[in-house]
């Protein structure tokens, strides 16, 4: 049964042992989050969004787990510069000084967006009355950063979306030089933070996740990685 599920979601593509060599460095000793993130956490989770990793073909599914995991490696990376090994190393943001600071694979930040996830993965309130629990129940900490790439929010279209190609940018997308591609998810992520600045480290390390990732699954970057010349989501 475990099998037959496996072989219809995200597990099909990010098999166990795949995981391990991506993710290698999570659990060393230097990794404030070691023994966290399991891969049977990320099944578990993904489980509860279909469309996750099953979308389109082949090439479509395998750039999809490719983009998530090279985003939130960059979010979590506890490695070298430059390396793109040490992913998921990190469950919590260091400066914790504001309640909602950055947990979990996508280090999901304010309160806002505890609320959004907490309704979106099906915990009501859970998540704004007790926020830590997107950095010690592993399936929840999955699962926020999933529903924050398959959710469109505001102005800004699903990562899932367009890295699937399944966006078509706005009047107002185009203006801001925002287009298909890898680098539209960064702006969507931290553009306020890392686009429409030229070029920068944090987007250079996003890139380098993706690139190490998409060669571990054959399967080519596609155009516009970078978000250098667009303007962030929330200047319009």
């Amino acid at each position: 049964f475990l099998t037959e599920t496996l072989a219809q979601n995200a597990g099909s593509i990010v098999t166990r042992e795949l995981f391990e060599q991506m993710l290698s460095f999570r659990n060393n000793d230097v990794c404030p989050g070691k023994g966290f993130y399991t891969y049977d956490a990320f099944i578990a989770a993904a489980n509860s969004f279909p469309a996750f990793g099953t979308t389109g073909d082949d090439t479509a599914r395998k750039k999809e787990m490719a983009a998530f995991f090279g985003q939130t490696s960059h979010e979590t990376n506890g490695g070298s510069a430059g390396t793109f090994t040490g992913g998921y190393c990190f469950v919590r943001q260091i400066d914790q000084s504001e309640r909602y600071y950055g947990r979990g694979p996508i280090q999901l930040t304010h309160q806002s967006n505890y609320e959004r996830a907490g309704q979106g993965i099906g915990v009501g309130q859970d998540l704004v009355n007790n926020p830590d629990l997107v950095a010690t129940d592993a399936i929840i900490s999955f699962k926020t950063a999933i529903w924050f790439w398959m959710t469109a929010q505001d102005n800004k279209p699903s990562c899932h979306n367009v890295i699937i190609g399944q966006w078509t940018p706005s009047p107002a997308d185009t203006a801001a030089n925002r287009v298909p591609g890898y680098g539209v998810i960064t702006n969507i992520i931290n553009g306020g933070l890392e686009c429409g600045m030229g070029q920068n480290t944090a987007v250079e390390s996003r890139i380098g996740f993706y690139r190490r990732y998409c060669g571990m699954l054959n399967v080519p970057t596609g155009e516009n990685l970078d978000c250098n010349n667009q303007r962030n989501f929330a200047q319009g």
